[in-house]
């Protein structure tokens, strides 16, 4: 037996519960994984409130990511005492996650964990920071390169923003974050490398076809209207990276700033990301993440404090990332 945070369903309603689950309970898979490590993402928040129609059966054990060690393997490239990585696939969603003391997964998910990060860094890195440096990514492959001008960053003051903004200030960019509490943030993502600090309100007004032109690029995770005014305000040959839709999934814009400013508008998926290039997003991370954003952007909780945090990062009142120990 072992500690569980489970999802059921009733009477429409989401109701989260930890309680003792055993082994033989898990769904199929070919690697058994004691876990050391998880962590908090917005997805797992609206599928831990029932915000959002996050998981598809239940009961379901939340969590997206997850570290741990390899405990059983019917797998060659796996063995006991291995330790291992797990973001996207769609655990937590339609497959036992995280949030729990064992998971039981397909090798074919996993990613041998780099050996210069240990189980509680990788989940300060997780789902947000693969993804932060797959958008990061982007914007070098579009060639938009430090001199030509900052970089935006929305809703900065969360997971993929707040690494996002971090990595951008280590290759050499001048970073601009967005964010809805630029008193009570700014001065962390100032620490994490920003150096302009914009209030979110902003950039909810309505857009115009095109703005000034005022970013090199941009990496958005929140979308609509604020997708909308960043996209009208990219310098010419400019690149956005997109990978959130915490604003809205629609985008209220015009073909005006893709046809007249040459911009270019990459979207980024994390979840069903290939083996090779997830592991050099990983690789990559190591090398650029400093030791000062480890001990800057991380807040440690226990299984029996996720509910709580869960609500507050669906209200976007969290900043940085969420790690639970297991």
């Amino acid at each position: 037996m072992f500690k569980a945070l489970v999802l059921e369903q009733e009477d429409k309603k989401t109701l989260a519960t930890i309680r003792q689950v055993a082994t033989s309970e898990l769904p199929e898979g070919d690697v058994l994984i004691d876990v050391d490590y998880s962590s908090l993402n917005y997805k797992d928040g609206l599928a831990i409130t029932g915000k959002g129609r996050i998981v598809r059966q239940f009961p379901m054990v939340p969590g997206v990511d997850l570290a741990g060690t390899v405990a059983e393997s019917s797998d060659d490239r796996y063995h006991v005492g291995d330790k291992v990585v797990l973001t996207g696939w769609g655990v937590g969603e339609g497959h036992w996650g995280g949030m729990a003391e064992k998971a039981r997964l397909n090798a074919d998910w996993l990613v041998p964990l780099p050996a210069n990060l240990d189980g509680k860094q990788a989940m300060m890195v997780g789902t947000a920071g693969l993804t932060a440096m797959l958008c990061v990514q982007a914007i070098v492959d579009a060639n938009v390169k430090p001199e030509d001008g900052e970089i935006l960053v929305t809703g900065a003051s969360g997971g993929v923003g707040s690494v996002a903004v971090t990595l951008l200030a280590q290759l050499g960019y001048k970073v601009a974050a967005v964010t809805g509490r630029a008193e009570t943030n700014g001065p962390l993502l100032k620490q994490l490398g920003a150096t302009t600090i914009i209030e979110r309100s902003v950039f909810e007004e309505p857009a115009r076809a095109l703005d000034k032109q005022l970013w090199a690029g941009a990496i958005d995770t929140v979308g609509s209207k604020v997708l909308a005014k960043v996209l009208s305000q990219i310098n010419y040959n400019g690149a956005v990276a997109i990978c959130g839709l915490a604003g809205g999934f629609d985008l209220p814009t015009t073909v005006m700033p893709f046809i007249l400013r040459n911009v270019r508008l990459q979207g980024v998926d994390s979840v069903m990301c290939p083996f090779e290039k997830r592991q050099q997003a990983w690789q990559r991370l190591t090398e650029l993440l400093p030791t000062s954003y480890f001990e800057q952007a991380c807040r440690e909780v226990t299984l029996e404090q996720v509910a709580e945090c869960a609500e507050a990062i669906t209200n976007g009142q969290i900043t940085g990332r969420v790690v639970i120990k297991l």
